[in-house]
């Protein structure tokens, strides 16, 4: 299992299906979680190789990070709040 986990292509088909859980539950919380596995999969492309431990280091960074950067960059404009004028339920 291990070594499996040091193969790009399983870091590559991690990115695609937490993508395409993101387009099933919308949120940004999978989006990150994508961005992560595709750059530890770029990293594995590059030809470094810095173990397993290093490499899930990494993935955990840089999904906490490309979430950040999600949850600033779509946010609400400073001051705004989100208003509805309809009821769903009626």
């Amino acid at each position: 299992m291990n070594a499996l986990l040091e193969l790009w292509w399983v870091w590559g088909a991690a990115a695609m299906i937490f993508a395409v859980v993101e387009l099933l539950v919308p949120g940004f919380i999978f989006l990150g979680f994508a961005i992560g596995a595709g750059v530890v999969a770029l990293v594995l492309v590059l030809g470094f190789a810095p173990g397993l431990a290093a490499l899930l280091v990494l993935f955990a960074v840089l999904s906490l990070l490309a979430w950040l950067g999600l949850r600033r960059a779509f946010r609400l404009p400073e001051g705004q709040v989100r208003r509805f004028k309809d009821d769903i339920n009626s």
